[in-house]
């Protein structure tokens, strides 16, 4: 089963210097219907004006990653870590027993556009830690190139939770696809472009929760760049609820 979230039904944030769309609900935006899937709690697509972002805050016991699509994003932390964050790289800020950060756009003169996605870690109280790895186009072109996995499988980055994902870019005549095991959830986000997956449309923005589909075939991509998430069979992260 597929069932789609359409770009235009997500929550939206408007404040001058940052456009934001929640796909489920975060800070102001509550809709009981959106309140994460299995692991997966939060995908917000942000859109930060030049030289602004966020100040220092903090975070705990959650899995924190970024995806920048266009522009760089300035990530500084606690922990002592500065890094620019650009498209092809993936983040990984493990919060554990506590960590502020500050994410800023780099220029003084262009936009920059990411994803920031939160996940539920499968243990609380860790202790924190930061990775950071490029994935360049090439590696996700025309497949599925496995970037977060729980044991750092691949080449990928570590993640404290169940989980997989998958990042990959399809375009024209390109296919890619990955097995769904019978107890595990899947779910979709559209970044940029469209893609069928299992010969549902999606476009940019949209994401789908999948159940029951135990393999996922991307296809007929116009431009498009795909998050896969493979998750654990529950509904909501027993953490969150």
């Amino acid at each position: 089963m597929i069932d789609i979230r359409h770009a235009n039904e997500r929550g939206r944030a408007e404040h001058g210097w940052l456009s934001s769309r929640h796909t489920f609900s975060f800070a102001n935006y509550y809709d009981p219907k959106q309140i994460g899937f299995s692991d997966l709690l939060v995908i917000n697509d942000d859109r930060v004006a030049p030289a602004r972002g966020f100040g220092k805050h903090p975070h705990r016991d959650m899995e924190i990653f970024s995806y920048v699509l266009e522009g760089a994003l300035e990530h500084k932390d606690s922990m002592g870590t500065g890094s620019v964050i650009v498209p092809g790289d993936v983040q990984l800020m493990s919060a554990g027993t506590g960590v502020t950060h500050s994410e800023f756009n780099h220029s003084a003169s262009e936009p920059v556009h990411f994803l920031q996605i939160w996940i539920a870690p499968s243990v609380k109280g860790a202790t924190p830690r930061y990775q950071q790895q490029n994935f360049s186009a090439q590696d996700k072109r025309g497949t599925l190139r496995l970037v977060l996995s729980p044991d750092g499988e691949n080449g990928s980055l570590e993640l404290r939770q169940d989980a997989r994902v998958y990042a990959g870019l399809l375009d024209g005549n390109e296919t890619a696809g990955v097995d769904i095991a019978a107890d595990r959830y899947a779910y979709v986000h559209v970044a940029r472009g469209s893609v069928k997956v299992n010969g549902v449309e999606l476009n940019e923005g949209d994401g789908a929760r999948i159940r029951n589909e135990r393999r996922l075939e991307l296809t007929d991509g116009q431009d498009a760049e795909v998050l896969v998430f493979d998750l654990r069979n529950n509904e909501v992260s027993e953490l969150w609820s």
